[in-house]
């Protein structure tokens, strides 16, 4: 039997058997491997900035760039991670989070004097951690660093204490959060804003009769639509980069242009440390890295998907009929844009890049511009043939498991949910093979 299309038989207590799916797990088509690829329509001069973005996404950042094989500068103080690519690896280059957790190797790396918190492990998934409360009881929500540079041999004399996570976690204060994937992220910023109310708005009846209800988030300054991340918290894929940049690998930057942590011997950098080379005359060669990462995300190709059998046809067939679609919209269009690769083109990301309720399940307790802690955005399902972990804390690597978790008290997918427990086993098994065709 087709790896894709098997069940498993188990055996209950009463004798009885039950057909369980089985998730048919990352594809090996066109998802699979290969060279990271730009939108298809770039011209010289886009691919050109496109492979330069290639160049520093990969680049692995010291703290100033002494280290060997790590010549970018501006690791920590805190940090993540010390690479875009790092995160961001699978199936390739641009994806999320890879088979193998590298953060394992990196927080004693170069001498680094890091615990690894019991939630990173070998085979899970790469994470960061928000803490819900400061000490004090007030809200927090920021990002808190896994690991300092306490002890590299490029930090010397630095003694920055790594924050007690297991604490943390004992007090049901710490949540967690899974690389998303930048996939065609420049045709997502390039939906109008008028295009995703127009959807958000459509077949109200239907939705009415699911429970779906949605809203978008917004920039508190110019009052427009977010769209990245977990919540919708960011509103371009700039402020996007330049805010991983700062927080996740601690460089500051031109958005971003302060240390998180000045602790006294700590800093060996003047900041901003990526900036504009207004020394250089070549376009190319006096651009910031974060101008070159920012072009990377916007002309990165979506993810392809993968030929669809029988069975992956009736997935997609109860893909709508369960109303999976009213959220997870298939297709939006993107508005009139100066690149030609980005101009009035169909973006099959599977998302309304809006907010809704998932319930107490889900819920972090973690507020983010308009979205609460129950809020979450819509996860665009291009290129979920070939993730290894769902979720936003990546919690499994099982599909089926993912699809329950969305229900929970308060969450507007329950019907959906219920629609989706009252199928058969093998129309259980279609969905989730059309869902590994993505």
């Amino acid at each position: 039997m087709a790896r894709h299309t098997k069940l498993i038989l188990m055996t209950l207590a009463s004798g009885s058997l039950l057909l369980a799916q089985n998730d048919p797990g990352p594809g090996r088509g066109p998802q699979g491997g290969g060279p990271v690829r730009g939108l298809a329509g770039l011209n010289a001069n886009e691919l050109a900035w496109f492979n330069k973005g290639v160049e520093i996404f990969r680049e692995v950042d010291s703290v100033s760039g002494t280290q060997p094989g790590a010549a970018g500068r501006g690791l920590g103080p805190t940090f993540n991670g010390n690479s875009c690519s790092q995160c961001h690896s699978q199936p390739v280059l641009g994806g999320t989070s890879p088979r193998v957790n590298p953060q394992v190797g990196l927080a004693n790396e170069y001498g680094a004097s890091n615990r690894v918190p019991d939630f990173i492990r070998q085979n899970g998934p790469i994470r960061v951690v928000r803490l819900v409360r400061k000490p004090d009881g007030s809200p927090d929500g920021g990002v808190h660093g896994l690991f300092t540079i306490t002890g590299r041999a490029d930090a010397a004399g630095c003694n920055i204490p790594q924050p007690d996570f297991a604490a943390e976690v004992r007090r049901n204060n710490a949540t967690f959060r899974i690389p998303t994937p930048v996939f065609g992220a420049g045709l997502m910023e390039a939906i109008p804003e008028s295009t995703i109310l127009t959807n958000l708005r459509g077949n109200a009846a239907i939705k009415q009769q699911l429970g779906i209800r949605g809203r978008e988030n917004r920039n508190g300054n110019d009052g427009t639509i977010t769209r990245f991340g977990w919540k919708a918290q960011n509103k371009s894929l700039l402020l996007f980069a330049g805010e991983a940049y700062n927080v996740e690998q601690g460089v500051t930057n031109e958005l971003f242009p302060n240390e998180r942590n000045e602790t006294p011997g700590c800093t060996f950098n003047a900041t901003p440390e990526d900036h504009t080379h207004v020394d250089e005359t070549g376009a190319l060669e006096s651009i910031s890295d974060l101008t070159a990462l920012m072009h990377f995300m916007k002309f990165v190709a979506p993810p392809p998907t993968n030929p669809q059998d029988p069975s992956a046809q009736r997935g997609a067939q109860a893909f709508t009929q369960l109303g999976c679609g009213m959220c997870h919209t298939p297709t939006l269009q993107t508005g009139r844009n100066p690149v030609a690769a980005l101009d009035r083109k169909p973006v099959t990301l599977y998302s309304d890049l809006v907010l809704h309720n998932m319930g107490d399940v889900l819920a972090d307790g973690v507020n983010q511009g308009d979205a609460r802690g129950e809020d979450w955005r819509t996860a665009p399902l291009w290129g979920l043939g070939a993730r290894l972990f769902f979720l936003h804390d990546g919690r499994t690597q099982d599909l089926a498991e993912a699809i329950r978790a969305h229900a929970g008290r308060g969450s507007e997918a329950n019907t959906v949910i219920n629609n989706y427990n009252a199928l058969s086993a093998q129309a259980k098994q279609d969905l989730l093979n059309f869902l590994r065709t993505l």
